[in-house]
């Protein structure tokens, strides 16, 4: 898949003229940012699986989804992680041409949904400004938010991938107050780096299985048995 700049998204870039004055998102599109420390273990699987598992459900579909990923301390230029590349691998998505980056005020602008490694990470998000607040989670924490939401009160596939995307986004922000989470540490995705290979695979389920309700969510399609 061709991807708008260093490889990240599912679709190529949009032109100028598909952007509206709501944050300058593009119309048709829906923009994930995942975010890290450094952007080299946890955001590049989270980006890539997510990718990989729109795709799956999807296919040419899941073009309107632009998926991408920074690091709050992000090594600007640097390739993904070596064990972090073996996990991706092992599940089937592509590790081709990413790059890492530091996150810019213009990512978070331009993302509708920000999902952090941690809950640290989502405050340094949220600090940013640009009205993140309601569309900034940990990934477990939004999972725990999607695994909530009767699916049969968001817009149909038919109605636009997009449009169900943000209704999501919406109803899981309307949900968070609700639904906290029962220990801190359980809205936490561990930080890998340095680790041996078995504890990234690790690293890799957990995401794995906080991911695959947020995309069946998304799309309205689960995954393949």
């Amino acid at each position: 898949m061709t991807a708008p700049g260093a490889g990240r998204g599912i679709r190529i870039g949009e032109s100028s003229a598909e952007v509206t004055t709501t944050f300058g998102f593009p119309r048709d599109t829906f923009r994930i940012l995942h975010v890290s420390t450094g952007n080299v273990c946890r955001s590049p699987i989270t980006e890539r699986l997510t990718r990989h598992f729109v795709s799956q459900r999807l296919g040419i579909l899941g073009g309107g989804l632009i998926v991408e990923s920074a690091g709050t301390w992000g090594h600007e230029g640097a390739p993904m992680e070596a064990h972090a590349e073996t996990v991706l691998a092992e599940f089937g998505a592509d590790t081709a041409g990413f790059v890492g980056r530091e996150l810019l005020d213009d990512h978070v602008i331009r993302a509708d949904l920000v999902l952090t490694a941690t809950r640290d990470h989502r405050a340094q998000v949220i600090s940013m400004g640009h009205s993140a607040g309601l569309r900034t989670f940990t990934l477990k924490e939004f999972t725990r938010l999607v695994n909530a939401i009767d699916p049969a009160t968001l817009p149909s596939l038919d109605e636009g991938l997009v449009m169900r995307a943000r209704a999501l986004v919406r109803a899981a922000a309307a949900l968070r107050g609700w639904l906290l989470a029962p220990t801190a540490e359980a809205d936490e995705v561990y930080d890998p780096y340095g680790a041996p290979l078995t504890f990234f695979r690790s690293i890799g389920d957990e995401i794995h299985q906080a991911l695959d309700p947020v995309v069946t969510a998304l799309t309205g399609v689960p995954a393949r048995a």
